[in-house]
């Protein structure tokens, strides 16, 4: 059956429909997915660690070669400035090279020490097979590499499932895979529809399945992957809180607050969102914070320097808009911004959100910070934790034992103490509660898909 075009670039900054792409066919979901599939064994066990670690280093390299031409197409696709496009692309090159260089210490033998009898006992790491990602539009090749890299590594194939709104993203990768040298159909994209994704889950073929994406998405497919007895890692929505106990440079803490929400003009899953400000620094706090948010100004991605792009949709901005009235209509006030222009939207700051404004639980996916007084760390803490997300945390702290006390009680899957922006290859990403379950990246990102096989010789 022959699906309708779902597939489309339309760029941000003015609602223009650039391109469209018509979305697969069933029998070319099902080709798609029996080519992954039959590149398994190949791409497995007809190469070695250090064949498939060279294809991903050059994959790497080409990310590398190639910034400039796939940071416009995302700039073109979701609003992305150009410099933190730029930015992205060269993440990634870190992320592949990171997972091409480790690629033997990863997968080598881990010796298990015997309790009782002779011989010996090991774990050898191997693959499963196709792993379809399904990814979001926020961030178009680093969701890619995190979930994609540490697979390849593995053996396993890379099914890509993209957002709608980023089909030529989805195709500047298959094309710097297919010249990285990668064989055909390790890794392979699927413009299909969400019943068609529904199909390639529950398929026998394909044994896992990673998804970032929002909760709704996130419920639906560990829903049908559990029906199916299917491996699962889930990132979804965060709301991050942002600690300030304590400081000697209210300045930079304030620039590091600012630079914690606005990577991607605000719509990062693990941005600061509520800013979580013990008594005595309140005032200071957020009166630095609003006139330097105040002075962002919204402007074209394509120029170098823009800090706040348009949002990613006119959805988005409507949501946005939406949740930002909502929020004022139950008391909350705004302090900066709050207004809209097309898919711009103002960095905006809320105070006075009470408990019992929806705007309390909600992830604001956009330039918008709320603000909230506690008397001390004990009610941070209680305040930090008092949100259905556990995805990422900051806290500001002059004191080292408070640093590692205050870190123990955050619910998160990660803590950042005093320092910002300073994600890695190396370090493990993930939450938990409803922000998902599993990890990606470092060494836990290559253990998710991977068959951890008990060896046992007498």
């Amino acid at each position: 059956m022959q699906m309708t075009t779902t597939y489309a670039v339309v760029n941000p900054v003015d609602g223009t429909r650039e391109r469209d792409y018509p979305a697969l066919t069933d029998a070319e979901v099902d080709a798609a997915v029996a080519l992954a599939a039959g590149a398994h064994a190949g791409w497995s066990r007809g190469q070695t660690v250090a064949e498939r670690a060279a294809v991903v280093r050059r994959i790497a390299e080409l990310h590398v070669e190639r910034r400039e031409e796939l940071a416009e197409i995302i700039v073109r696709e979701m609003g992305k400035p150009i410099d933190s496009a730029l930015g992205e692309v060269d993440f990634c090159g870190d992320i592949y090279s990171y997972y091409a260089d480790n690629a033997e210490a990863f997968l080598g033998d881990e010796s298990i020490p015997l309790l009782a009898g002779d011989g010996r006992a090991f774990i050898r790491r191997s693959s499963l097979g196709p792993i379809l990602g399904i990814m979001p539009w926020n961030f178009p090749y680093y969701q890619v590499a995190r979930f994609a890299a540490p697979n390849l590594i593995l053996g396993n194939t890379i099914l890509l499932k993209p957002a709608p709104q980023c089909p030529e993203s989805a195709e500047a990768l298959a094309n710097l895979f297919r010249d990285a040298g990668a064989p055909a159909g390790v890794f392979v994209t699927l413009l299909a529809s969400e019943g068609q994704i529904a199909g390639v889950i529950a398929d026998p073929r394909v044994p896992g399945i990673s998804l970032t994406g929002s909760e709704r998405a996130g419920a639906a497919v560990a829903e049908l992957a559990g029906r199916n007895l299917k491996r699962v890692v889930l990132e979804l929505g965060g709301s991050d809180p942002f600690i300030v106990l304590s400081t000697d440079d209210m300045a930079a803490t304030v620039e590091s607050a600012i630079t914690a929400r606005m990577e991607n003009s605000g719509q990062a899953c693990n941005a600061a969102k509520r800013f979580i400000i013990v008594d005595h620094l309140y005032d200071e706090f957020v009166d630095a914070f609003a006139e330097a948010f105040a002075a962002l100004s919204t402007d074209d991605p394509r120029v170098s320097g823009t800090v706040v792009g348009p949002l990613s949709s006119a959805q988005a901005a409507d949501r946005l808009e939406q949740q930002v009235i909502q929020a004022t209509c139950h008391g909350a006030r705004i302090r900066v911004g709050g207004t809209r222009d097309g898919n711009f939207f103002t960095p905006t700051v809320l105070t006075d959100v009470s408990p019992q404004n929806p705007a309390y639980r909600e992830e604001f996916f956009g330039p918008v910070a709320t603000m909230y007084r506690v008397a001390d760390e004990a009610a941070a803490v209680a305040l930090a934790n008092d949100t259905p997300f556990g995805l990422g945390s900051y806290l500001v702290t002059t004191d080292d034992e408070q640093a590692l006390r205050v870190a123990d009680q955050i619910e998160a899957g990660m803590v950042f103490v005093n320092v910002v922006a300073a994600d890695g290859a190396e370090l493990p990403f993930g939450g938990i509660k409803r922000s998902g379950t599993g990890r990606e990246l470092g060494r836990l990102g290559a253990d998710e898909f991977a068959n951890k096989k008990l060896i046992r010789i007498g």
